[in-house]
């Protein structure tokens, strides 16, 4: 069984999409429909930057997205393949999830880059900056994490975000809150806390004012069922409803993402092998969650290319 999955934010780069887009007319038609859906030149900033804009939550989301279809579409329509015939699940890291939803057919393309855009914007709006941050603790399993972030908490805000993989968790919260977590990891037995470089304290219990923002989004987004099922961030199982995906995409949004639990899961209903688009973050992941799982990376034409042949 194989399942197609797809990255989260801190995988966008300026450049990306330049040379899918120069190679493939099915690419460029991709970036120039979110282009209009969003009335904003993104592919540009994509390609040509300039960084600062293209970190920004709003931006970085939907063009993470924007890459990651625009891979498949080559894959599915010069490939010709479809992925109800290749996938028997797809699942996206945090943002990823209505990267999966689309790519499933779910939810058009259009829709997904305009509720990625209000995602962004609300996430970033829910926190004035400099009140919030997230470290990766790196050499933490989730149960270390919980703990440091109970001890921590002194009253604030302080929770697990993402169960990355057996060694990576990342926390989220009030500043304060994060600063006392991170000079306690040695003292919980973890490796090292590193402060990351966000404009927000996403999935923790502050982003609750974005959360609201969405749920308003989705309810009236045309959200139809998946061709194949997702497994939700927040529940780490599979869900093929569209009310129930609209439910659980609100609740992530202050959720944990439960990444480890869901490839673990995927990986014990018969998956062993994962593909990855528009990116490589979640596939080596993967291979640090289930060792025995195949883990492929579609970036590039040559990619594009080698998975044509292998599957």
């Amino acid at each position: 069984m194989r399942a197609f999955i797809f990255p989260g934010q801190g995988s966008q780069a300026v450049g990306m999409g330049q040379a899918l887009a120069e190679a493939s007319a099915v690419a460029r038609e991709v970036f120039q429909e979110i282009d209009e859906a969003l009335g904003q030149h993104l592919f540009r900033l994509m390609a040509e930057g300039p960084e600062g804009d293209l970190l920004l939550t709003e931006n970085a989301q939907p063009a993470i997205m924007a890459n990651a279809i625009a891979t498949l579409r080559v894959l599915e329509r010069e490939g010709g393949i479809r992925l109800a015939d290749k996938a028997d699940f797809v699942a996206g890291h945090s943002l990823g999830e209505y990267t999966a939803l689309c790519a499933a057919e779910a939810l058009d393309l259009a829709t997904t880059a305009k509720l990625l855009k209000l995602r962004g914007q609300a996430m970033q709006a829910a926190v004035p900056v400099g009140e919030g941050a997230m470290a990766a603790l790196l050499g933490a399993d989730v149960e270390k994490a919980r703990a440091l972030a109970d001890v921590a908490a002194e009253g604030e805000v302080c929770t697990v975000a993402n169960d990355n993989d057996p060694s990576q968790v990342v926390i989220s919260g009030h500043k304060g809150a994060i600063d006392r977590a991170v000079a306690l990891v040695k003292e919980h037995g973890i490796k090292r806390g590193v402060l990351l470089p966000v404009s927000a304290p996403f999935h923790c219990p502050l982003m609750q004012p974005a959360a609201d923002a969405m749920a308003e989004a989705l309810a009236a987004a045309d959200l139809r069922a998946p061709l194949v099922p997702v497994y939700a961030n927040v529940t780490a199982a599979p869900v093929a409803d569209p009310d129930t995906i609209r439910k659980l995409l609100v609740e992530q949004v202050t959720g944990t993402v439960r990444w480890r639990e869901s490839v673990a899961a995927m990986f014990d209903a018969g998956v062993h092998d994962f593909v990855e688009f528009g990116g490589k973050v979640v596939g080596p992941m993967v291979k640090r969650i289930a060792p025995d799982a195949t883990a492929t990376s579609v970036i590039s034409m040559d990619d594009i290319e080698a998975l044509l042949k292998s599957i």
